[in-house]
């Protein structure tokens, strides 16, 4: 019998002072070893899976690793020109000395000449190669990928010929993803690129997905569900993606102790070490999927701690409430947020594949078309149409959520939930293909500590009538016009007021957090050919104590 085959990874996932999660895909059942710790494989609709949480490791120690499949090394990948893959353990006095690479909106290559001339270079395989030029100690400590590392609903041309192959495309959802199969493939695709294969194996990596990873627009309006539901092949769509989200993304977000207890986990695992856990994880992925009495099943929001630097991650997509009371999140996992932002720590990064602060005009154009949906009629069905035609959906479309996010953020930078005030607050964004940094204003006589700092996309492109809207849209004209037409319809103020420092910027890029003690900077880096990095120094606009 011939040996087992590494299909996709190894993937760090989750690591801390003493432990790392590595995620591997194998194509059969296998015993998978890393550094003397062991996983078996389980299977899910015909794949194998494994997840092998590594203990016993030093704080702070940078250790070259193998991955071996029953006994067989399978990693690294024979005459690879990349340095050693590396598990790098936080250090016991880490502090605030965090490097982050982050960024969303990434097409998988390969695409045909038309498409790489529109498109551009893939700005994290730029960074990839530079980075492995560089000493490890340089390396970054962790990449957040902030949505839409998959593309179910714009397929590339390899996965469109391999559609084709198993059904009749001319019938609905075409080339799009059909069920759980087709979502692994695009997988298969993204993560089987080499630059990025090598980064993930050695750069602690955070997940959370965006509205392309399932459909476009994903979950915008309860009358948006109630049409997708009538489309016969949407069940099959939406059941496949959140299943193999939660196979490729979500479970390494977890940390040990939170995949110990994790239920659905053990049932998989119970099942799929002998047999197919497929039933269990379609049976989960459907429950997921529901809304029951303003609350979801399961929550995909999830938070990490890096010495004194916080990341919480929240769902603004499955986990959106869309009944009269639209939610960006349910009131319950709200609550859990407000937690997960108590305690100790210097810097603390919200994570949110939507921009929480959008140009002033599209925030303000969002709240009024929130309001005008509500309306009865050809009216509130007209402002509906034009939702969703025009994507306005993003916390400024959720004014309810929107509002107890900047309370939060404001209570959180005047040091009201934590032991002391942090030295900053960031929340990190991808979705609407431009990057930028916006500065918070609350109160005029406090220092600013918040900052949107939005990054996207890492390889995609944006219409040039959108690229327009969104330069005027940060203009004093279109930010004055709609902000008045905006009270006129009764739209409340806003709670705050927010500058823009840096962007708007279209090209392909990834953004890179430098926190070392209260210094805080941000790089937005393309590739050689786009043009030169960009640094917004946030520091010297941190109160000092």
């Amino acid at each position: 019998m011939t040996e087992p085959r590494l299909l996709l990874g190894p993937v760090l996932r989750h690591v801390d002072e003493t432990s790392a999660t590595v995620w591997v895909e194998t194509d059969r059942p296998c015993v998978v070893a890393i550094l003397g710790c062991e996983s078996r494989t389980f299977q899910v609709g015909g794949h194998h899976y494994g997840l092998v949480v590594i203990t016993g490791l030093t704080p702070g120690e940078s250790r070259p690793y193998t991955v071996s499949l029953d006994g067989h090394a399978v990693w690294p990948l024979p005459d690879s020109p990349f340095p050693a893959s590396r598990i790098r353990t936080y250090a016991a006095d880490q502090g605030s000395r965090l490097r982050m690479v982050f960024g969303s909106c990434r097409f998988a290559a390969p695409l045909t000449p038309r498409q790489r001339r529109r498109v551009g270079a893939d700005a994290l395989n730029a960074y990839t190669e530079r980075m492995a030029e560089r000493p490890a100690d340089e390396w970054p400590d962790a990449l957040f990928l902030l949505g839409d590392q998959v593309y179910a609903d714009e397929t590339s041309p390899n996965i469109r010929r391999w559609i084709k192959q198993r059904r009749d495309t001319r019938k609905p959802p075409g080339i799009g993803v059909a069920d759980f199969e087709e979502a692994t493939q695009l997988y298969a695709e993204t993560w089987s690129d080499p630059e990025i294969r090598w980064l993930m194996s050695t750069v602690s990596t955070s997940m959370i997905f965006d509205d392309h990873d399932v459909i476009d627009d994903w979950n915008t309006s309860a009358s948006w569900r109630r049409a997708m539901a009538r489309r016969p092949w949407w069940r099959e769509r939406i059941r496949g993606c959140l299943m193999t989200y939660w196979l490729y993304q979500h479970l390494g977000n977890l940390t040990p102790s939170e995949l110990a207890e994790h239920e659905v986990l053990a049932e998989v695992r119970r099942v799929g070490e002998t047999g197919d856990a497929y039933d269990v994880l379609r049976d989960f992925a459907d429950k997921a999927d529901a809304e029951v009495d303003g609350v979801k099943y399961t929550r995909w929001s999830y938070r990490r701690d890096i010495g004194s630097v916080r990341l919480v991650v929240i769902d603004t997509r499955c986990g959106r409430i869309l009944g009269t009371n639209r939610l960006m999140v349910s009131d319950a996992e709200f609550d859990w947020i407000e937690d997960a932002t108590r305690g100790d720590y210097e810097h603390l990064l919200i994570g949110s594949s939507l921009p929480w602060l959008l140009p002033h005009a599209v925030h303000e154009a969002e709240s009024l078309n929130e309001r005008a949906c509500r309306h009865d009629g050809i009216r509130g069905w007209l402002a509906e149409q034009v939702r969703q035609a025009i994507d306005l959906e993003h916390w400024s479309a959720f004014r309810t959520s929107f509002d107890r996010l900047a309370r939060l953020l404001h209570a959180i930078g005047k040091g009201e939930r934590t032991t002391r005030p942090p030295a900053t607050v960031s929340v990190l964004s991808g979705d609407v293909h431009h990057s930028y940094i916006a500065e918070a204003h609350f109160d005029e006589h406090e220092w600013p500590k918040v900052w949107q700092v939005t990054c996207s996309p890492v390889h995609n492109t944006i219409p040039w009538v959108a690229e327009l809207v969104f330069r005027v849209a940060w203009s004093r004209a279109a930010t004055r016009l709609v902000s008045w037409w905006a009270r006129r319809r009764g739209v409340g103020p806003r709670p705050l007021w927010w500058d823009k420092l840096s962007g708007p910027d279209f090209r392909n890029q990834v953004a890179v957090l430098d926190i070392v003690g209260r210094d805080y900077t941000v790089t937005f880096e393309s590739d050689a050919e786009a043009g030169e990095p960009v640094t917004v120094p946030l520091a010297g606009r941190v109160a000092r104590p």
